[in-house]
């Protein structure tokens, strides 16, 4: 009930949506449990794709769909300045629909079984502390956690607290204080930026996206350890990533797990062949940018990543040893081509029109027309590439590093001061107040 009163603060005419896509897996699961036949199963199965893909599409792509058509149907004689209506995206929509499908479809795939209480399985559809941004959590993971009563321990508390007073420092104090402001002056300024300027602004976006969505999760996660609830980390050092598979093994987990596990391999994966398996990668990734918002340059983010992907598959047939790949001597090389193709992708993912995007991207080859746009304060530059900088250093130390293990191997003093230097850069980076960039999605 609390999560159902923590979602409803925010419009309780949305609520009725969590609830019939708790009540349609509910029933389609149970129903898939008892069938005997494949294809009986499948049709079931459709019940709650038709159901929850449907809410999600009418919400989240309606208006972008009817805009599409009108554009498409212009040219025979069709009015293109329609007016449409604006549809309001429930918040997390996208987030709780995952993780219904994810209790139906293993179910179907054979690896799960209904589960005896609603009132459980309610619980983990809504369960706040995940429900508006992630991580997205697997049925099976998170249900058998209920089978037993949880004990609140100290230890649990005192973890979950710092996990989320990280996640508020990433949040408020980097992603706020020191990240938005020069990305919103490069991507929503108006002028044409200068190279390093657009450098600059990227490099901004490039933090700003990572602190505050992992700085949401984190938060996430700490709040469920209080309360004696483990989630699953969504975020293992990205940046320190050394090449794209490796990247999406460390990016948004919970969401690159699952479109691995219910989307690339029910395409058939790697099973089916080269060419089959390039096409596969890339609608995997097309769609993943769409589910990310209803914008074509979120598609053109994705399909980019896979058109990366792909490149790295074939780069490493021409050059076949792992060792090659593995060794030290290519870690920071590669960890530093990733990360610089990674930031020029979420080019397209800030700039709100493939203009303005292709304008950014001119400026950071050096092939842009004069620099017109206003130069950042210099305070505020200098802030983001040191702010960069001390985030590459950290993901490249804790590359193969778990935080918990690395902060119970600290003494409390040094445990002590980077608790105090979190507080006192909220109290100095405080930015304007901001939703989670997430809340969209």
């Amino acid at each position: 009930m609390g999560s159902y009163v923590f979602y409803g603060a925010w419009n309780p005419l949305f609520l009725p949506l969590i609830w019939i896509s708790t009540l349609t897996d509910w029933f389609v699961g149970a129903r898939i449990a008892a069938l005997e036949d494949r294809a009986a199963k499948w049709r079931v199965l459709l019940v709650s794709l038709t159901v929850n893909l449907g809410l999600l599409g009418f919400f989240k792509y309606g208006g972008f769909i009817l805009k599409n058509a009108g554009s498409a149907l212009a040219p025979f004689g069709f009015p293109s300045d329609y007016p449409f209506p604006d549809i309001i995206l429930p918040v997390g929509i996208s987030f709780y629909t995952f993780q219904t499908l994810s209790y139906s479809l293993d179910i179907y795939r054979g690896t799960g079984r209904p589960w005896r209480s609603l009132l459980d399985y309610s619980l983990y559809v809504a369960f706040f502390p995940q429900l508006v941004a992630g991580p997205i959590v697997r049925a099976f993971y998170f249900l058998p956690q209920l089978l037993n009563p949880t004990k609140v321990r100290l230890n649990d508390v005192a973890w979950g607290g710092f996990l989320f007073l990280l996640g508020l420092f990433e949040k408020v104090a980097l992603a706020d204080g020191i990240f938005a402001p020069a990305a919103d002056g490069v991507f929503d300024g108006p002028g044409v930026p200068g190279t390093v300027q657009a450098w600059c602004g990227t490099l901004a976006f490039t933090g700003q996206i990572f602190c505050d969505f992992a700085g949401y999760s984190t938060c996430a996660i700490g709040i469920a350890r209080c309360f004696g609830f483990r989630l699953p980390v969504n975020f293992r050092m990205p940046y320190a990533a050394a090449g794209f598979s490796d990247f999406w093994k460390r990016w948004h987990v919970s969401l690159s797990t699952w479109l691995r596990d219910y989307l690339y391999i029910s395409l058939g994966g790697n099973r089916k062949g080269p060419w089959r398996t390039l096409g596969n990668i890339l609608i995997t990734m097309l769609l993943g940018g769409l589910w990310h918002g209803a914008s074509w340059t979120f598609v053109a983010w994705g399909g980019l990543h896979g058109l990366f992907l792909i490149l790295e598959r074939a780069v490493k047939k021409v050059v076949p040893p792992d060792s090659f790949w593995r060794g030290p001597w290519m870690t920071v090389p590669l960890g530093l081509a990733t990360f610089v193709a990674v930031a020029a992708a979420w080019v397209f993912f800030r700039a709100r029109s493939f203009d303005r995007a292709f304008e950014i991207l001119g400026s950071l080859l050096g092939l842009g027309g004069p620099a017109t746009l206003a130069a950042l304060p210099p305070v505020s530059a200098g802030l983001v590439w040191a702010a960069v900088l001390i985030i590459l250093m950290t993901h490249g130390v804790m590359r193969n590093r778990d935080l918990e293990t690395a902060a119970a191997k600290t003494p409390w003093w040094g445990r002590s001061l980077v608790i105090a230097g979190m507080i006192l850069a909220m109290i100095l980076f405080s930015g304007e107040d901001r939703a989670f960039i997430y809340f969209q999605f």
